[in-house]
């Protein structure tokens, strides 16, 4: 296993992260414990150290489980532990969910008895709430961070706008600054490649994926029919469900799931590891959680950093895969900014100019 800093930080984390959704049963398609502690084994096993989980996950059982499980192996010190607040557990109570100052103070708490430990590595922001501001959410995280009770500070889910304002507030006023951004990200899921892969290499953040595996379409357990899929899992049991995050059944993800399959057979690799592999590669990503609810998923997936796509096979990928470009983007196009530059061809600098940002962002491999 290698791994990267995580951001501008010295925190060295893992390319592959565990992901602990599954961890509990609780939701009907998860890991019971004795599956979840094989799960975290045979993580750790192969080098693993980033474990990403949240307070409301299986109704705060994730939590308490991974709690068990380190303690269990004595290796607090070796895990790099990641949980989120934002969403709500007490229906009627507003001030029980969103990222108040009030809110993130009550779920800290919450947090660190459920996993029995003193401090969390890495506490996230889970999803933006629309009301509150980013120097109120900035200032308790980092009042956090000199109480000792988190060692550092992220955001999930947040606009691009949003993040940029946080991690400059933070900047200019000497805040913890933000040292991952956790997003979806996949090849039927790549918009965020026209705002926050730039907002990471220009603001000292790396970027942490989410679903990488499009919640299991891009594993090959599921086939198109007429009406919706054939399969059965996460996605399907969810695909109705009005969470925007699980409506993949469409024409084009179909053609992408058809080429990546192609693209797997070729390569002699399954098409999990493929699309793990082709995200992992991906500018600005520091780290890629897997998640699993069987061990046998699990080491498929820890296989995924163990070649190299060839050139050819990834404009396979990248092409099939492409985002439709919509406005204000379209004017960054390469037609447009010919029209900016005089037709003259201009560039970025190239990497022997100064440091490449894997280095000095999100940083360089460390066996």
């Amino acid at each position: 296993m290698d791994y990267y800093t995580l951001g501008d930080t010295g925190l060295k984390v893992s390319r592959l992260a565990l992901g602990t959704m599954t961890f509990g049963d609780d939701w009907g398609w998860g890991a019971d414990e004795a599956n979840a502690r094989q799960l975290f084994d045979a993580y750790l096993a192969a080098g693993g150290n980033f474990i990403d989980t949240a307070d409301m996950y299986t109704n705060g059982n994730s939590e308490r489980l991974l709690g068990k499980f380190v303690k269990d192996s004595s290796t607090r010190d070796r895990v790099v532990i990641t949980t989120k607040f934002s969403y709500n557990a007490e229906p009627g109570n507003p001030n029980a969910g969103g990222n108040s100052r009030k809110n993130i103070l009550r779920a800290v708490e919450g947090s660190l008895q459920r996993l029995g430990t003193d401090y969390i590595d890495v506490y996230m922001l889970h999803t933006w709430d629309q009301f509150t501001p980013a120097a109120e959410v900035m200032r308790t995280l980092d009042d956090l961070v000199r109480s000792g009770k988190v060692r550092y500070v992220a955001l999930s889910d947040t606009p691009a706008w949003y993040v940029a304002q946080a991690q400059t507030l933070a900047k200019e006023r000497h805040w913890e600054p933000i040292s991952t951004i956790q997003l979806e990200y996949s090849l039927v899921e790549r918009n965020i490649e026209f705002e926050y892969t730039a907002l990471a290499k220009h603001l000292g953040t790396g970027i942490m994926v989410w679903s990488p595996l499009a919640s299991g379409l891009l594993s090959g357990k599921y086939k198109p029919l007429e009406q919706g899929a054939e399969g059965s899992g996460r996605l399907a049991m969810l695909a109705n469900s009005g969470n925007p995050a699980f409506n993949k059944f469409t024409d084009k993800n179909w053609a992408i799931v058809a080429e990546l399959e192609s693209v797997a057979q070729e390569l002699g690799r399954s098409m999990a590891q493929v699309a793990v592999n082709w995200v992992v590669n991906r500018p600005a990503v520091a780290s890629v959680i897997v998640g699993a609810t069987k061990l046998h998923q699990l080491k498929d997936n820890l296989g995924a950093l163990e070649f190299e796509i060839p050139p050819e096979l990834l404009k396979r990928l990248d092409a099939v895969s492409q985002p439709v470009v919509h406005f204000p983007y379209t004017f960054f196009e390469p037609s447009m900014q010919g029209m900016i530059n005089g037709g003259a061809t201009v560039g970025d600098k190239p990497s022997s100019y100064q440091q490449p940002f894997l280095v000095a962002g999100a940083g360089a491999g460390v066996t």
